[in-house]
């Protein structure tokens, strides 16, 4: 069999801080893998800069110019984490037969990829990095996190149990991919329903090497509810259980009340009253909110407006990159879109 072309995308935002090391730890393992002879000469890393505002794209940008493994994509503003990856993968695949993506912060084990590469060699097509413990994640992480898997797992989606966005995919399984053209595009999700054979590969996570997480709680937050929204209506038919649930309370309460009333035990008060206003009122905000989350989502599909934009894209240039050294402006004219 012949060595696969391997691409690996890395999603950056704002990780001037990491980013040096990142790409220094990644082309040793990329020669590390060429010497083993478990992927081809060719294989690439490809740096996704998602608009950010310190010196990101221009460290991918003299790292590209540098070595001719590396290579990058220019957001022309933040599009977030999940489109960042997206355009990284939709860019590989037309140079690679395994696209393998990964965060920048270099927290995943990179070399668990050398146990992707194998698993695509056995006929794999999507391989998933499982952290096989949370021992780095605080408590309130740690716990929520397991949560949001349980919650998910009932309400009938289907995730892989403490896999984020550390995988290998095929060519032909990112091509499908593609295929899914809604704006509410939950990776985690998505992957699994595509069906191909798949496997795990457990590794432990690191401790972030420097920057700062670019998960903070209003984020994390965001993208379980974008997670839920996204794949179940189970919260719908909550909100009417609920209705039922609070319908015939209130003809068992009435029953009772008008019972006291029929033996001359009547009280007044205001207490039960202002309570049940409350009650009442509460739940019908949370439900409101809950179906203005689902007519949002239909709103924004309905518009078909790009998941991203991409300034520059130096994977797919149609010249050596050794051009942009003496005339960058007019490289990046001629690729703007």
């Amino acid at each position: 069999m012949n060595e696969p072309v391997l691409t690996i995308v890395v999603p950056c935002y704002n990780e001037e801080e990491v980013l040096p090391e990142t790409i220094r730890q990644l082309r040793e393992l990329r020669e590390q893998l060429v010497g083993e002879r478990l992927i081809s000469e060719n294989s690439t890393l490809l740096f996704v800069d998602d608009g950010s505002r310190d010196a990101t794209w221009t460290i991918i940008y003299k790292a590209s110019l540098r070595y001719p493994e590396v290579k990058g994509v220019k957001l022309a503003r933040n599009a977030g984490h999940q489109n960042a990856l997206l355009a990284g993968l939709f860019s590989a695949k037309t140079r690679s037969d395994c696209i393998v993506s990964i965060d920048a912060d270099l927290q995943d084990d990179i070399s668990v990829i050398r146990e992707f590469i194998k698993k695509f060699h056995e006929g794999y097509e999507i391989v998933y990095g499982v952290r096989n413990k949370r021992d780095t994640d605080t408590f309130f992480k740690r716990h929520t996190a397991q949560g949001f898997y349980r919650l998910m797992k009932a309400m009938g989606v289907h995730l892989v149990y403490n896999h984020a966005d550390y995988r290998l995919m095929s060519r032909r399984a990112v091509e499908e991919l593609e295929r899914f053209e809604e704006a509410n595009l939950f990776l985690r999700g998505i992957v699994p329903l595509l069906g191909f054979r798949s496997t795990v590969v457990y590794y432990e996570r690191k401790e972030r090497l420097a920057g700062e997480t670019k998960y903070p709680l209003k984020k994390m937050i965001s993208f379980a509810l974008d997670g839920i929204t996204s794949f179940s209506i189970t919260p719908i038919r909550l909100i009417s259980l609920m209705g039922f649930i609070s319908f015939f309370v209130s003809l068992l309460f009435g029953a009772y009340f008008l019972f006291l009333k029929w033996t001359g035990h009547t009280q007044t008060g205001w207490t039960s009253l202002i309570t049940s206003i409350w009650l009442l009122g509460g739940l019908q905000l949370i439900a409101f909110g809950l179906i203005g989350e689902y007519i949002g989502k239909i709103y924004k599909e309905t518009k078909r407006r790009p998941r991203y934009i991409v300034d520059l894209d130096l994977f797919n240039l149609p010249m050596p990159l050794s051009f942009l050294a003496d005339e960058p402006k007019a490289v990046e004219q001629s690729t703007k879109r």
